[in-house]
């Protein structure tokens, strides 16, 4: 068992060393292990969360970034291959569903949640991580979610947060993905009923990756539903994830 002062990728606010399963969250492009701060106080005393922590912010702000989505799935599967004995199921959401779909093909995992994100195969590219620092914030704008109206009028915080973003946004960008084996496990598909980013028939293509059980959930609120409705979010991953 992984101890708290050995993990640099995972964050942990309340061990339960008893739990009946391990929930390992991943945040979107640009965010951090602290967009799920508030689920060890609302998950049940049987379950453990822990966060990812993605290089380049918060309390790893001075670890480089990764360049690509390989490098980033070695970084973190390494560290959740230590969380063993307990039956575990990954939460991604926009981008950190991708990669958590890419560390559930590496480990033998319970469950997949996917949340606010296309299939894999269906390649959307873009060129936001091109863009100068200006286009990057517009676009952070754009999609919206917490601290993004923050982030655009306070240009002199650019230089310490958009490095991240930025890397997240090539590593999003970049991603290719390659075919291989279904997943064996179940895997949910959560989606926001006002969200512009992502359409119910896209959250559905999800059925394809797995040749265990598929459900997909609409659930209240825009692209950042998980931050809006978290209670409600962790109650389906839970109930999804004890059939």
């Amino acid at each position: 068992m992984l101890s708290r002062t050995d993990a640099r990728w995972l964050r942990c606010r309340t061990p339960r060393p008893a739990a009946r399963l391990r929930l390992v969250c991943f945040p979107h492009a640009g965010g951090a292990a602290s967009f799920f701060g508030s689920w060890s106080g609302l998950a049940p005393v049987d379950v453990e969360v822990h966060a990812v922590q993605y290089p380049g912010r918060e309390d790893r702000i001075a670890d480089a970034v990764p360049t690509g989505m390989d490098e980033l799935v070695a970084g973190v599967t390494a560290e959740i291959a230590a969380l063993s004995g307990t039956p575990l199921v990954l939460f991604g959401h926009s981008m950190g569903a991708l990669v958590a779909y890419e560390v559930a093909r590496q480990l033998p995992v319970s469950g997949l949640v996917v949340s606010g994100r296309h299939a894999p195969h269906e390649l959307i590219g873009g060129d936001v991580h091109l863009r100068d620092d200006e286009g990057l914030v517009a676009e952070v704008r754009r999609v919206g979610g917490a601290g993004a109206e923050v982030l655009a009028s306070t240009p002199e915080l650019w230089p310490v947060f958009l490095p991240a973003i930025r890397g997240d946004y090539r590593v999003e960008e970049t991603y290719r993905h390659v075919p291989g084996p279904r997943l064996s496990c179940p895997v949910t598909a959560l989606v926001g009923a006002d969200d512009g980013e992502v359409t119910v028939e896209q959250a559905d293509r999800w059925s394809d990756y797995t040749c265990g059980s598929f459900t997909r959930r609409v659930l209240p609120g825009d692209h950042f539903f998980p931050a809006e409705h978290a209670a409600e979010v962790l109650r389906v991953v839970i109930e999804e994830n004890a059939k």
